[in-house]
């Protein structure tokens, strides 16, 4: 027996698959307890998503000197369109006096302060976050509503909006997502199991690895967030549960799929699942080391946000490796044939891939290919022009939900009543000693309509400048440059300007850089692995051509929809980044696991035979769990929040594409027309079978 050989065997073997399952029992009683505190670890302030050397990051953290502790201004807004009346002004001053004593409320209170027009009242209330985020925000901004609303005359609307109204609502949309996804997602993969499977039993092996996989990652990244300064967030581990739980489903169909085909071939059981082990083993390696490198190509990205996802989804993928190529094994092997009930696949029977639907869409493939990928190509092309209607450019306050939150309404509310950048103000910090010229300087800006009074410490100063605008339009950025550019001209001052409306601008300029720098080093990290596996230069250079085609059609579906059948305002600004890191990590997975099989069977049949007995072979299996992939990036469309609803609808199109046009029509025509050139400079007649799935 070859080592290669002998390493497969050994989570399979007759005393080896109990020592496995022993050692899996003993690792998720560790990991369990681990992954519950996740939550508990996870960093929602907006400096751990922000870059950390932007201007604004840099103003939050100056604030911190000026404050003991860290704050987000909660605007209370009254309003009567009638005009306000002399009840809702001492309705509104006893709320206010009522505000000092709130949870989590902290002085000073402003207000409250009529609006011109005399139809409005706002109070500022400081509500204390802490080292938590946004976690605190919701029982406190729920107090002030509460209050507000009790005290109200008939007919005076009453609303909490400003940063830590719509925090608390962010909050409210993130509340229970790990559940909401684990559950969703479950049952869509329990689902598609049941219909992939059509056994009653045998959907919950690959179910319960991928939940130790699941269990085990989760307790890992908690380690490596409390002891080695891994930042996660709600996004992270959102994302975290539906990649773990889609790429390890996906690994275990394509695994059981192999084993399933060996058992026709062994007697015994033991020796069906090394041999498809052996086989399908580095094929799935090479897979997960794709995704896993391309995850941690998000390292270098400037944004807190983007860096930390990284490592986070590396990890999952790795112990959905682990999990696969380990746990399931073992399960499979201990439960027998019988598992495979009512279709068990008996020793010499014949494979049913080879004279299937999919051996069929392969002749009719290998008759016309030049036709067919040219015809494919040219279709996913035309798909593009839906990019037209991309706008990554970032999400307002009001397009963050796919509801109307209370925050929404009252920042709509206090926009019409006030300046447009009451409740946001720009925050300046500079020295002490130059202040008077640095709040001239911004006071003199176009853009600022007012300056708010100084507060000193240790030799700084830091001061509010309310924006004319509001603080998510276009003409607000503008403002902040120029204010910016003002501030920083004076002398000795060393000032900083921040704020929300700097922290958007600044997050913006780093996703672009994020773009140009990540994208083209995932590109290079792919290529490379897959001319290593393929040992070919041409392969995988049209493997590369074919996804990158998959994601720009896919991208262009997704903003005609956005922007034409969903009505949402944009698209976050890391949109396109997370969309292609995950759709090209993932859809080179499923070349990976055709091109391998297409490889062994031309060292046996000839290039275009082997594309088609490839296709026969992986078709209806890389169907599945394209399914079952793309279903689980769905489910993110069932949160409340719009950034994680585009995210799953493009990724889950993207992994359709792929999986129905790309892999089984584009590129089997593709490799069937270039034949034996697909290989070159090697040849599988020459080097023999890679390893296939």
């Amino acid at each position: 027996m070859s080592p290669g050989r002998r390493a497969a065997a050994l989570p399979c073997g007759r005393r080896g698959k109990w020592v496995v399952l022993a050692l899996w029992l003993l690792v998720l009683l560790v990991a369990a307890p681990l992954a519950g505190k996740l939550n508990g670890a996870e960093d929602n302030q907006a400096s751990s998503w922000l870059p950390a050397n932007a201007e604004s990051t840099r103003v939050l953290d100056a604030q911190l000197r000026f404050q003991p502790v860290q704050t987000a201004d909660a605007v209370v807004v009254y309003q009567r369109d009638s005009g306000i009346t002399v009840e809702d002004r001492a309705g509104a001053a006893r709320d206010a006096r009522e505000f000092a004593g709130a949870p989590h409320a902290t002085a000073p209170i402003v207000g409250p302060t009529e609006s011109a027009d005399g139809r409005a009242l706002q109070t500022v209330v400081p509500v204390v976050t802490g080292d938590s985020g946004w976690n605190n925000l919701g029982p406190a901004v729920d107090s002030l509503r509460a209050t507000a609303a009790a005290g109200a005359q008939p007919g005076l609307a009453t609303h909490v909006t400003g940063p830590a109204g719509i925090g608390a609502d962010q909050s409210k949309a993130f509340q229970g997502i790990d559940g909401t996804l684990l559950y969703a997602t479950v049952t869509v993969v329990v689902v598609l199991l049941l219909l992939t499977y059509r056994s009653p039993v045998l959907w919950l092996l690959p179910l319960l690895s991928a939940g130790a996989a699941l269990t085990v990652a989760e307790g890992a990244v908690y380690l490596f967030a409390a002891h080695a300064g891994l930042t996660v967030n709600a996004q992270s581990a959102g994302i975290l549960i539906v990649l773990v739980l889609g790429a390890g489903t996906d690994y275990a169909l394509l695994l059981t799929a192999r084993y399933r085909e060996e058992l026709r071939r062994h007697r015994d059981r033991h020796e069906a699942m090394a041999a498809a082990l052996h086989r399908a083993g580095p094929a799935v390696l090479a897979s997960s080391a794709t995704v896993a490198a391309s995850m941690l190509c998000l390292m270098v990205a400037e944004m807190n946000s983007t860096s930390g996802l990284g490592p986070v989804c590396a990890i999952g993928v790795v112990v959905a490796l682990l999990a696969m190529l380990t746990l399931l094994p073992a399960l499979l092997v201990a439960c027998g044939r019988w598992v495979f009930w009512p279709v068990r696949p008996g020793y010499g029977t014949p494979e049913p891939t080879a004279t299937g639907r999919w051996a069929h869409i392969g002749g009719w493939i290998a008759g016309r290919p030049r036709k067919v990928w040219v015809g494919t190509a040219l279709a996913l092309a035309a798909c593009t022009a839906g990019l037209v209607s991309l706008n990554a450019g970032g999400l307002s306050a009001a397009g963050t939900f796919t509801g109307r939150p209370d925050s929404v309404t009252g920042q709509q509310v206090l926009a019409a009543h006030f300046p447009g950048g009451t409740g946001a103000p720009l925050s300046v910090v500079s020295d002490a000693a130059p202040l008077d010229a640095v709040r001239q300087a911004a006071a003199n800006t176009p853009g600022i309509a007012g300056i708010g009074p100084p507060v000193t410490a240790g030799g700084e100063a830091y001061f509010p400048a309310t924006l004319a605008d509001p603080p998510d339009s276009a003409a607000a950025k503008a403002t902040v440059d120029r204010v910016r550019e003002a501030v920083h001209a004076v002398p000795d001052a060393d000032a900083k300007v921040g704020g929300s409306t700097a922290v958007v601008l600044d997050a913006g300029r780093a996703a672009a850089h994020d773009n140009r720098v990540v994208i083209p080093l995932v590109l290079a990290v792919v290529l490379l692995i897959l001319a290593a596996l393929l040992r070919a230069v041409v392969a995988p250079l049209v493997l590369i051509a074919t996804v990158v085609l998959s994601y720009a059609a896919a991208l262009g579906i997704s903003a005609f929809f956005f922007a034409h059948v969903f009505h949402f305002e944009g698209q976050d600004q890391a949109f396109p980044l997370f969309v292609f890191v995950f759709l090209v990590a993932l859809g080179i997975d499923y070349n990976i696991f055709l091109m391998t099989r297409v490889r062994e069977e031309s060292a046996r049949l000839g290039t275009r035979r082997g594309a088609v007995a490839g296709l026969a072979a992986t078709g209806g299996v890389i169907t599945s769990a394209g399914l079952i992939l793309a279903a689980t990036f769905a489910v993110l469309g069932t949160l409340p929040v719009v950034g994680f609803a585009e995210i799953g609808f493009a990724v889950a199109l993207g992994v359709l594409l792929d999986t129905l046009v790309v892999r089984s029509v584009l590129v089997t025509a593709l490799t069937a027309d270039l034949d034996h050139r697909m290989w070159w400079p090697d040849h599988p007649h020459r080097s023999g079978p890679a390893a296939v799935p």
